[in-house]
C-alpha cells in the first residue's frame, strides 16, 4: 500500500495500474501483516467499537475482491 503523491489517498500498485482505497479497504488492508481474517475483523471490531459479526461479512468481501484481482495473497 503506497499513498499517491497527488491525491493523498492510499493505493496499491499492481503491474496494470493502480487502485484507489476507500478508508474501510485501506483500514483492512493496512492490517494485513501476518494476522488471520479473525484477527483482522476483531481487530476493527475494537478500534470502531462494533460487533463483530457486523464487520466479518464486508472484511471478508473486501478481502476476496482484492485476492479475486491478485492484488494480495491470503494464506
Amino acid at each position: 500500500m503506497q499513498t499517491d503523491s497527488k491525491t493523498r489517498n492510499s493505493v496499491l500498485l499492481f503491474p496494470e495500474g493502480v487502485l484507489e482505497l476507500n478508508e474501510t479497504a485501506q483500514d483492512i488492508v493496512k492490517r494485513c501483516d501476518g494476522r488471520t481474517v479473525g484477527e483482522i475483523i476483531q481487530a476493527l471490531a475494537e478500534e470502531y467499537e462494533v460487533d463483530p459479526e457486523t464487520l466479518a461479512a464486508d472484511v471478508r468481501e473486501t478481502l476476496a475482491d482484492l485476492q479475486r484481482r491478485k492484488l494480495i495473497e491470503l494464506l
